[in-house]
Parts: structure tokens; C-alpha cells; sequence
């Protein structure tokens, strides 16, 4: 027996190998790119258009404002139409926003290639997440989507800088045909290489009763916002509060040891959540992130200390997200990636509430006062985190 796109059932897997999860590594770490790669390429881009760079903020909220928009829309078509099918497009069409973006002629040709950008994006990660979630098999499904997830994060203080560099050198422009070349390539593959295996079938479709509604999805991708805010509050404003405080070398290597403690813990999120509840493991994630982030508001005068504290605080604050999204695809996995996609927007709307609330406590009250406000979000967070219904994670499949 075979589901309706083709997509092997969860209790026959045997397991993904190296090949499509590098290949959806890759796919996470361009996207991802692409998404940091804009900030820092701001002044360039202003002095290209003779526009405030304020002004070519835009550019990020209009791709971010798009992202959440479109996430939703693009999880309800994957999940009803073939997922490779739908992933190759959204690169092909994520590929021409970045050519529209590095030959766009003003500015405002430029915000309508970031919307498309955006649009594209939306149906990128989430689907990456559930071909591999649906293919992993699930004493290592959290730890397959940590592996994946690390794409993302490795863009963060990886490619970004690259692309930084790049745009500093030659020019932001050629920054954009590079990311739009590579995810171009990356379209062929990923429309193949997820029906390598057609001769598995599918389990049965679960019972709806006893099945949790809208409500408790809405609850669940809540937390998501919740942390977004809390640890990126601190991602968000950590350099302009080291360049306000006269620590502005330091901020590549402190960059650096957060970027290496969040992709670390990722993979402890993951594994912890392959072996316990998931939600016992967001739990204490977003526990220590609370502790943690008001540690990192006490010790930020030492630099030092400050570094210890940030690959802590990432460790533990990154160690949620793999097992936020377990939790999501043991709890609708007829629905995986629709409860992908609105997981990621929810985090989205917690970055972007964490860029407007920041800037103004920032500029009020300082930086610590923000980690302290971040620190106390975290606890509702831990406390609306619940667990699922009888459905339980060691309940047997029925073949």
C-alpha cells in the first residue's frame, strides 16, 4: 500500500542515508543565507539605490512579512500535493527572486524580488523538515531534523560573514547570482532523489478520534513564539550593545562561540527527544534558557564570562527547536508539513517581535534590562508546553 503522494509510511522506513540528508543540509544552509545575508548588506545596498539605509529595512520585513503570510498556505499544499514537486518549484522560484534581486534596476523592483524571495522561502524549510521526518526513522527522527536544522544555524555564523565579505569586496549584487545559482541546482536533485524508494507502503491513516484539533496546534506553535522572542531579544541586539560598550572585536568571536553552542545544541535537543518525551525536553530547554539568559544579563560587563555564558544559553536555547518540531510531527503526522510551516512562522512573528519591542527597551532602559524581559518570557513559554494526548509516542502503529 502506498500514500497518496507516494511518501513511504513512518513504520517503514529503514532510514535516510548521508546523500538526501546532506542535500537537504545544503538546501537549509542557502535559504538560510540568503535570509542573514540581507542585514549586513543594507549599507551597500542603500548606496547602490540612494536610499537611508532605515529606509532598505524594508527589504527584511517585507521578505519576513511574506514568510509568515505564505508559510501557512505553502504546509496546506504540500501536505495535499506531492512534496518534492512542491519543494523544486519553491527553489526554482526562490532562485529567480535572488537573480530579480541582484539585477533589479531601483529599489522598488528590489522590495517586489524580497516579497517573491520570501514567498519561495515559505515553502522551503517546511518542507525540507517533513521529507526528512517522514523518512527518518523514529527513534531518530528529532535528531535527523537537529542535523538538518544545523544548515540553518551554520548560515548564521557561517554564511552570513561569507556573504558579508563577499558584498564588501565585489559587491552585493554577485552575492545574489552565487545563492541564486545554488539553490537553482539544488531544485533537480531534490525532485528526484525523495522517490528513490516507491516500493515502501504506508501505514494506515490514523484515527481521528482522539485526534488534537486546531486549538491544540495553535497552543503548541505559540511556545515557538514565545522562545523566538526570548532568544532573539538577545541574538538581535548582542552586537550593538558590545559596539555601544566599546567591545566591538569581539563581537566575531563571541558570534562564533553562541554560533557553535546553538548548532551543539541542536543535536543534544534532538537526541534527548529521540529517546524521552519531547515536550519534557522543550521544557527544560526553555527552563534553562530563562536561567540562562538572565546569567548572560549579569555577566555582560565581563567579556570573558560572556562568552561561557553565550555558548550555554545558545546550547540550551537551540536544544528546543528539534524537539518542538518532533512533538509537532508525533502530534499531527497527517498534517506534518501544514504544522511545519505554521511552527516557522510563529517563529518569525517572535523575531520580528523581539526586533520591535528590543530596539525601544534597548534604547530606554539598555541592554540587560531586555535579557532580564527575554529571561521572564521564557517561563510562560515552559508553562503553556504540553505534553500530547493518549496517542502515546510508544503506542504501536497499526501496519
Amino acid at each position: 500500500m502506498q500514500s497518496p503522494r507516494g511518501e513511504p509510511a513512518v513504520d517503514t522506513v529503514p532510514g535516510l542515508s548521508a546523500g538526501p540528508v546532506a542535500l537537504a543540509w545544503l538546501t537549509q544552509f542557502l535559504v538560510g543565507t540568503d535570509l542573514f545575508v540581507v542585514a549586513p548588506l543594507l549599507p551597500h545596498i542603500a548606496a547602490s539605490f540612494a536610499v537611508s539605509v532605515a529606509g532598505t529595512g524594508l527589504l527584511v520585513t517585507a521578505f519576513s512579512i511574506a514568510y509568515v503570510v505564505a508559510s501557512p498556505f505553502a504546509g496546506w499544499v504540500s501536505d495535499r500535493w506531492d512534496r518534492a514537486s512542491v519543494l523544486a518549484v519553491a527553489l526554482v522560484l526562490f532562485s529567480a527572486a535572488n537573480v530579480g534581486t541582484a539585477l533589479a534596476p531601483g529599489f522598488g523592483v528590489l522590495l517586489v524580488a524580497r516579497v517573491v524571495a520570501g514567498l519561495a522561502a515559505a515553502a522551503t524549510g517546511p518542507t525540507v523538515y517533513a521529507l526528512v521526518s517522514t523518512r527518518a526513522r523514529p527513534q531518530a527522527r528529532a535528531q535527523l531534523l537537529a542535523v538538518v536544522g544545523s544548515g540553518l544555524l551554520t548560515a548564521l555564523w557561517v554564511g552570513a560573514p561569507a556573504g558579508s565579505l563577499l558584498g564588501r569586496y565585489v559587491g552585493w549584487r554577485p552575492a545574489f547570482v552565487i545563492l541564486a545559482a545554488g539553490t537553482f541546482l539544488l531544485a533537480l536533485p531534490h525532485a528526484f532523489v525523495w522517490r528513490t524508494r516507491p516500493e515502501q507502503v504506508a501505514a494506515a491513516a490514523p484515527e481521528r478520534a482522539g485526534r488534537p484539533g486546531t486549538g491544540v496546534a495553535v497552543s503548541a506553535v505559540a511556545v515557538t513564539t514565545l522562545w523566538a522572542f526570548s532568544v532573539y531579544s538577545l541574538y538581535t541586539f548582542l552586537a550593538v550593545a558590545l559596539h555601544s560598550d566599546g567591545r566591538a572585536a569581539t563581537v566575531p568571536w563571541l558570534l562564533v562561540a553562541y554560533g557553535i553552542g546553538a548548532v551543539v545544541g541542536g543535536q543534544v535537543g534532538g537526541r534527548c527527544a529521540d529517546r524521552a518525551d519531547p515536550v519534557r525536553v522543550t521544557r527544560s530547554a526553555l527552563a534553562l534558557t530563562a536561567v540562562l539568559e538572565a546569567v548572560v544579563a549579569l555577566v555582560f560587563p565581563l567579556t570573558g564570562a560572556l562568552a561561557g555564558a553565550l555558548t550555554l544559553f545558545a546550547l540550551a536555547a537551540y536544544a528546543f527547536f528539534p524537539a518542538q518540531q518532533r512533538h509537532l510531527v508525533d502530534l499531527f503526522p497527517e498534517r506534518t508539513t501544514a504544522l511545519l510551516s505554521w511552527n516557522n512562522s510563529a517563529l518569525f512573528v517572535g523575531l520580528s517581535l523581539a526586533g520591535a519591542v528590543g530596539g525601544q527597551i534597548v534604547h530606554a532602559l539598555g541592554y540587560p534590562a531586555l535579557l532580564y524581559l527575554g529571561a521572564g518570557v521564557a517561563v510562560p513559554a515552559c508553562l503553556v508546553a504540553r505534553g500530547r494526548p493518549a496517542r502515546s509516542r510508544g503506542e504501536k502503529q497499526r501496519p
